[in-house]
């Protein structure tokens, strides 16, 4: 049960050093090409027949972009700033395509920290396996805040 259970937070805006970087490596099996299509009800031809994938200039399935972009939020608030962050803004490139069972490596840097407005900004670039760059941009995110203690009878009659 989530409700009730003390998470460790990510870390605050003044804990975060413009020049840190952050690489993860996924992946894209068939399952998680499921899980979105079937989450998203998407059924594009480009992303599951093959027969007609075939005779675009992708030449097989390819990964929706959407689903990579969920691996970069993932990463955002697994890892850095983490939990509690919250992205504001983004701009991302796809210049080539991931194709199933394909890897992906992103590589993340903060590249502003801006503690007066309270959010970091991180440049990503990921690359496939034939490390050619398939993922491009840039993140605007908003760290957890720092939270103070709340006495613990404070909320009893609510």
């Amino acid at each position: 049960m989530l409700l009730g259970k003390k998470r460790k937070l990510g870390r605050k805006v003044d804990e975060i050093t413009v020049g840190e970087k952050l690489s993860i490596k996924k992946r894209i099996e068939d399952k998680d090409l499921l899980l979105y299509l079937g989450l998203s009800d998407d059924a594009n031809p480009l992303y599951i027949q093959h027969d007609y994938a075939s005779q675009t200039p992708f030449q097989k399935p390819i990964v929706p972009s959407i689903l990579i972009t969920g691996i970069i939020t993932s990463a955002i608030s697994k890892y850095l700033p983490g939990p509690g962050s919250h992205i504001v803004s983004q701009e991302i490139e796809f210049p080539k395509p991931v194709y199933h069972d394909g890897n992906v490596e992103l590589l993340f840097e903060v590249v502003e920290v801006n503690p007066i407005e309270h959010f970091i900004t991180l440049s990503i670039v990921g690359t496939n396996e034939k490390e050619d760059t398939v993922i491009t941009g840039k993140v605007k995110v908003c760290p957890p805040h720092r939270l103070y203690e709340i006495h613990p009878t404070a909320l009893e009659n609510f």
